[in-house]
């Protein structure tokens, strides 16, 4: 890498560590500090959600996906992008109303045991675990992302980029709180949405037009430009599975609780929309074209940038897929927009791990340090174990990290189907349907977490080759709906249920 693309790229990360400084002095409270005290306006709760919810899969995971298997690969990405759109439209607004008539509950635990009343704070607690065992595969898998980033592009060992990585997004999310996650994650989500725009344009140029592309990649290998050859419909449903996993990611569902009103939902949802279509597409492209790029370039350029490159059946290949916008960024573009380029890539890594750290620490401090053993624990107080607890959660899942084997994608569909199967259909419920009880939700919540850590261990092929989120979503449904038929919530939970279904009628 030139020192022009390296200072670029300093500038940005010292721009990132600013923005926690601000924001550092503007969080007073645990509030402050989990939910930015309910004030994001629209664009920024928006692009927030969407930087936060990609992360580094958006510009590694999914273009080597697709570098390496082809078109097969983007029923993923149709299924995340009907996931995300159902999300900001049936549970944004909802949500946002509920948590405020519960309590003003401001993290997931805390509005689960605020809208059932649970006084024995079981709900609480394993929402908590639940939260802090998934994050920490989650967050390990963005610590991945950014050591393959700075390995790549520095030339650094894995192990040393990997702590580089892991000091630079725990600094301003150390100091900052959701402020600083939110307003970075706004930034971070223009840049990442100009950099996944302007790449695949400038590689097909580069390429000679669409069709040229089209038909390079079909002399490589036929099947990759076919989204169902070699595809079976198990494969088709696990992949648009995805979209399910939306409705119980606590990274992403925190940002419909942050908005400044419900009347914003509507504008941050177009928003999202877009911005979350388009990027999907710009990732899809730039591993499309990869394939056929990487095969025709001089061996002795990618050399002299550092991109390592096999040899597979004849065909020029790079020798870690998951780097392919890496490599257009140094080959494409002169210095200073390669070091823009990069940032975007830690951008969209950082604004993952930054969120997930904060929901982490806010499930440590809120839900068990001041629900069990600090009741009257003073805001200064939490704010600090907050913290304490965004260093550790860190350290556990950067020692995760540190096979250099790991992959992000896989790391990551373990995570998202945890949180979906976990979460998802108990938020659905406790929005829409009054008749879900405590013991309903609790049995749900345990069912679609156990589904998940325990399928992967059952048999291969056939049916239990389904992704996980499914079959823990459909069963926590089941069970969720069965437990509570056998009980019936009491008459001060159904007269909340229905004070936020009237106040939903103002917005």
């Amino acid at each position: 890498m030139g020192l022009t693309t390296l200072l670029t790229f300093i500038v940005y990360l010292i721009g990132m560590l600013v923005i926690g400084v601000i924001m550092y002095r503007r969080t007073n409270n645990l509030s402050d500090y989990v939910l930015g005290g309910r004030n994001l306006t629209p664009g920024v709760a928006a692009l927030s959600a969407g930087a936060s919810d990609m992360s580094g899969w958006l510009l590694l995971g999914l273009p080597g996906a697709i570098y390496a298997a082809g078109m097969s690969e983007a029923w993923m990405a149709i299924g995340l992008a009907v996931g995300a759109y159902l999300n900001w439209q049936f549970v944004a607004k909802r949500l946002r109303v509920y948590t405020e008539v519960a309590d003003d509950s401001i993290t997931i635990p805390d509005f689960l045991e605020n809208r059932f009343k649970d006084k024995s704070h079981i709900l609480r607690v394993v929402s908590a675990l639940v939260i802090l065992l998934f994050f920490t595969f989650y967050t390990s898998s963005g610590m991945v992302a950014g050591a393959t980033l700075f390995e790549a592009s520095f030339g650094l060992s894995y192990q040393a980029a990997l702590w580089i990585g892991a000091i630079v997004v725990v600094s301003y999310t150390l100091l900052g709180g959701f402020l600083a996650v939110a307003w970075t994650d706004f930034f971070q989500g223009i840049l990442m949405f100009l950099a996944l725009i302007a790449v695949p344009i400038v590689a097909l140029t580069q390429m000679g037009g669409w069709d040229a592309a089209v038909q390079a990649v079909g002399e490589i290998n036929p099947s990759h430009l076919n989204m169902v050859e070699g595809v079976g419909l198990l494969a088709i449903v696990s992949s648009l599975a995805w979209g399910l996993g939306y409705f119980g990611q606590p990274h992403i569902i925190v940002r419909f609780m942050a908005l400044r009103s419900p009347k914003d939902v509507p504008k941050a949802r177009l928003i999202g929309t877009w911005w979350m279509i388009l990027g999907l597409y710009g990732a899809i492209f730039t591993g499309f074209m990869g394939l056929a790029f990487i095969s025709t370039q001089d061996v002795s350029l990618l050399d002299e940038f550092g991109i390592n490159v096999v040899t597979e059946d004849g065909i020029q290949m790079l020798g870690n897929p998951e780097t392919i916008f890496i490599a257009f960024s140094q080959l494409l573009f002169h210095p200073v927009i390669s070091g823009i380029l990069l940032a975007a890539i830690l951008s969209a890594i950082m604004s993952t791990i930054d969120s997930q750290l904060l929901v982490s620490s806010s499930a440590v401090a809120e839900d068990f340090y001041k629900a069990i053993f600090r009741k009257k624990a003073s805001s200064k107080e939490l704010v600090w174990i907050g913290r304490i607890a965004t260093v550790i959660i860190a350290l556990i899942a950067t020692l995760i990290a540190m096979n250099p084997e790991s992959s992000v994608l896989e790391l990551v569909s373990y995570a998202w189907a945890g949180f979906g199967a976990a979460f998802g259909p108990i938020i659905i419920l406790s929005l829409f349907w009054k008749g879900i009880t405590r013991n309903g939700a609790f049995a749900g919540i345990l069912t679609g977490a156990v589904v998940v850590l325990v399928w992967g261990g059952m048999l291969e092929g056939g049916l239990f080759d389904l992704y996980e989120l499914l079959p823990g979503f459909v069963l926590n449904l089941i069970v969720t709906i069965v437990v509570s038929l056998l009980g019936k919530p009491n008459k001060e939970i159904e007269a909340e249920f229905t004070a936020a279904t009237e106040k939903l009628k103002e917005y």
